[in-house]
């Protein structure tokens, strides 16, 4: 997939990476345009292609006390409103076949959540949009096995279809990432490495993911060393008050020394 295919996509011709980036859940208008806002200003100075990510509901949830979303139409619409004020496009996940009509009308990226990625329906649905799609790579799939499922979306007559990494199950509740996947996936579709979804450490007794924020530069700067197309955060202002996955999502705060830190590494892999 070309990146130049998603649409309002800036500063393709930097030689940086991609960015796909933003809180986990909508939890509300002010707090969307907030980080946003502050993202394009990095990226903007950084001269870095953005997506700004958002998920309009949570459909996969530990507990069913757990923060499921704002309503659907309501998130979406803000979302909208993120990609019309700042000129930017924006990424969704989906659920459901109804899921990825309604999304399309919104936002420009359906994602298929890793836990559904071999839900064919599901992702023959998103493809059939003409959306560009992301497909997350499950956490117990192997790198390989995820040629299916780009297939299933070229298969669609849509070309547009890329592949993120969000970390491989190391026992019950730790994940790890396997970068030697990277280049094998990188040889059916445009690849992404989740770093922040990659320190979650799920499953945890008391019904709420756990995180390693503290390895977000590590992983994020493996990931851009090895040659990842594209990187995959979530951040928020108050990740401990965030409504969904604030265990391991980087401070607002520290997201432009990291990324000013990949865009250096980015350039010297360039010249190899």
């Amino acid at each position: 997939m070309n990146i130049h295919n998603i649409p309002q996509i800036k500063h393709t011709d930097s030689g940086n990476f991609f960015l796909l980036a933003g809180p986990c859940a909508i939890e509300g208008e002010e707090m969307a345009m907030r980080i946003a806002e502050k993202l394009v200003g990095i990226t903007n100075k950084l001269e870095i292609p953005f997506v700004f990510k958002g998920s309009f509901k949570k459909a996969n949830r530990s507990r069913i006390d757990s923060f499921s979303g704002i309503g659907d139409e309501k998130a979406l619409q803000i979302l909208r409103k993120v990609s019309e004020t700042f000129g930017v496009p924006t990424v969704t996940d989906i659920h459901t076949n109804e899921d990825a009509v309604m999304a399309a009308e919104y936002v420009d990226v359906l994602q298929i959540p890793a836990f559904l990625v071999r839900q064919t329906d599901l992702v023959v649905a998103a493809a059939n949009t003409g959306k560009v799609v992301n497909l997350k790579k499950g956490q117990f799939m192997s790198p390989e096995s995820m040629k299916h499922a780009v297939q299933k979306v070229l298969d669609c007559n849509n070309q547009n279809v890329m592949v993120t990494d969000r970390g491989t199950m190391f026992g019950y509740q730790d994940m790890i990432v396997d970068f030697r996947g990277i280049p094998t996936m990188q040889s059916y579709a445009t690849t992404v490495l989740d770093v922040t979804h990659s320190l979650q450490q799920p499953n945890q007794t008391i019904g709420i993911t756990g995180g390693r924020p503290d390895m977000i530069e590590t992983i994020a700067k493996a990931g851009i060393a090895v040659g990842v197309d594209g990187i995959f955060i979530e951040t928020h202002f108050d990740p401990a008050n965030a409504k969904s996955d604030g265990a391991n999502m980087l401070h607002l705060d520290y997201f432009e020394a990291l990324m000013t830190k990949l865009v250096a590494i980015r350039k010297t892999i360039n010249q190899f």
